[in-house]
């Protein structure tokens, strides 16, 4: 296996106050999301879903996607309907190692994406400027986590497991 960047997107800044065209950018990552994952799944072979990128396989970082993202979206859907949420943190390890990342076929989690992110964006897209300064509390890493800054952690995650599957496909 050669030696993968950690973060071939590079590494996530937050920024807690997106401007309203850093939102509606942010907001374009997660809608194109699933269009462009499947575009680079679409022509991998059974090993090439099998390979590592560093950690997990091409197949479980798709489940993971999939996971995180219902997560995401639930985490919005309280931190607007609720003061402050706590939130319920998950270990993306353990899940990733469960046999049902492991062996589903990877057409299930792109099929979740397209319609949970067509929810999700209908959400972003129906948002004002201080529904994104709404937040909730994350207690695994004792923080305080506005929309705002939400939006572009997922963003960026979206853009930094399609970097990783696109090494994979590049490398052969």
């Amino acid at each position: 296996m050669p030696d993968r960047p950690e973060n071939p997107a590079g590494s996530y800044v937050a920024n807690p106050k997106p401007t309203e065209q850093q939102r509606s950018e942010l907001i374009n990552i997660i809608k194109q999301f699933p269009k462009k994952l499947r575009q680079v799944v679409e022509g991998l072979t059974p090993e090439q879903l099998k390979t590592k990128y560093r950690n997990w396989t091409v197949q479980q970082i798709v489940h993971h996607l999939a996971d995180s993202h219902v997560n995401a979206y639930i985490r919005f859907k309280m931190a607007l309907t609720e003061i402050r949420p706590t939130i319920k943190p998950y270990d993306e390890t353990r899940w990733s190692s469960l046999e049902e990342p492991q062996t589903t076929d990877v057409v299930i989690s792109l099929n979740l994406l397209d319609a949970l992110h067509t929810r999700w964006v209908r959400v972003l897209e129906n948002m004002h400027e201080q529904d994104f300064l709404q937040s909730y509390f994350h207690p695994e890493h004792q923080t305080v986590v506005s929309l705002g800054e939400a939006l572009g952690a997922y963003a960026w995650h979206c853009k930094h497991h399609l970097a990783q599957i696109e090494l994979v496909k590049k490398e052969g």
